[in-house]
């Protein structure tokens, strides 16, 4: 039996408690993350200023220059901060980019080059995209690839938000629902269609007059599930909540995007993810961050992320037939305990239980899995009753 005519009210008891739990601890969130203020264009051209001088300093004195990156790739480098997520510590270990070095020669170059780019970009107030930069000299960098590592990069060593270095990333996001805003240069997005979804932007930063009466957002893990909501009218019929997906590990505009959305309206977050070791990575990215974005944790990540499905629990609680549920490989078991290790589990024992629980059934789901029980079970049966029942973790 369908809950859709099931009473507004009702359906929302649940999210309306989570959102008050939520906001009782949100003050203590939003002081300590509040601290960054905007970069001006002068302090970022005399940051980048400092690193050229010295280098010139280290050609007049007859010494090869180089240059020191933090090491974005190493878990040593990283403290838990419960309020923050993943965040990367101070004293971190540098890798060093020498130009008298064979093997380093080369990136000393790339990064010098993408130097005198953002210098360029933020000195005329225009902006360009990652992918602007790799064409304006792709015999140098290589690949794509190499830019949007040197632009992280260089955002790190900076300590300054990639966005103010006047570098934006194509968006591969979609967001659908109760929402409208306004773009930096005026254009109105109103995400209410219901056969089509907008992209999220290039600029978040730059997002402005966000009116929306969502009583939450949801993160869908894959583009195939969000489409089939989206297909089913799901935000209406649930109406009204946003639906966001970041078409599998989300690039760095959709996670601003969730972020920006919680710091605007203050509802709940909910994560519907496959029950696999990869849809909880994806799902742990949202939450609590990822190593190498970790020198920006404070404007990426939004802890109050709560698990909403496709638990391991769920699979047996609704007898999932077996012939849908997919044996865990070698690499599922691997990545599994290792995500059992992070720094971030010890605060979540319910999180813990469910990801034991798929180590001991060593069986792993798709959400897709969820049709075998009836075609339409996700969205008629499944979230209505995981929303009215406060069905998350």
């Amino acid at each position: 039996m369908s809950l859709m005519g099931s009473s507004v009210a009702e359906l929302f008891s649940a999210i309306d408690k989570l959102r008050a739990e939520l906001l009782n601890n949100v003050e203590v969130l939003t002081d300590c993350q509040r601290v960054e203020g905007e970069i001006s264009h002068g302090e970022i051209l005399s940051l980048i200023e400092n690193v050229i001088l010295g280098i010139v300093t280290s050609l007049s004195k007859d010494e090869a220059p180089f240059l020191a990156l933090p090491d974005r790739s190493n878990w040593a480098n990283i403290s838990f901060d419960s309020a923050i997520g993943l965040r990367m510590t101070l004293g971190s270990s540098v890798t060093t980019i020498r130009s008298d070095c064979p093997s380093s020669v080369t990136k000393f170059a790339q990064i010098l080059k993408i130097f005198v780019v953002i210098y360029k970009l933020v000195q005329s107030n225009s902006y360009a995209t990652k992918r602007d930069i790799y064409y304006n000299n792709t015999q140098l960098f290589g690949s794509q690839k190499t830019v949007d590592s040197i632009v992280d990069d260089i955002s790190c060593m900076l300590k300054v938000p990639r966005r103010s270095l006047h570098v934006l990333a194509t968006s591969k996001g979609l967001i659908s629902g109760d929402l409208c805003y306004m773009e930096e240069d005026g254009t109105r997005i109103d995400c209410r269609s219901c056969s089509a979804a907008a992209a999220v932007s290039s600029n978040i930063a730059g997002i402005r007059n966000i009116v929306s009466h969502a009583k939450f957002i949801m993160i869908v893990e894959k583009d195939a599930t969000f489409q089939r909501l989206l297909d089913d009218d799901f935000c209406t019929k649930l109406s009204p909540c946003i639906m966001i997906t970041g078409k599998g590990v989300p690039d760095v505009n959709s996670r601003l995007m969730v972020r920006k959305l919680w710091d605007t309206l203050h509802i709940p977050i909910l994560a519907l993810v496959d029950a696999d070791p990869h849809g909880i990575e994806i799902m742990c990215i949202y939450k609590y961050g990822s190593v190498s974005m970790s020198f920006e944790a404070h404007s990426l990540t939004v802890p109050s992320v709560m698990w909403l499905g496709l638990l391991p629990s769920d699979l047996q609680r609704l007898r999932v037939p077996e012939d849908v549920l997919i044996p865990l490989t070698k690499r599922d078991e691997s990545k599994l305990s290792s995500l059992l290790k992070r720094p971030y589990l010890a605060s979540q024992p319910e999180w813990q239980k469910e990801m034991e629980l798929m180590q001991q059934s060593k069986v792993k789901a798709e959400i897709q899995s969820l049709a075998a029980i009836a075609p339409d079970f996700l969205t008629n049966i499944y979230l209505p009753n995981k929303l009215r029942y406060g069905g998350w973790v």
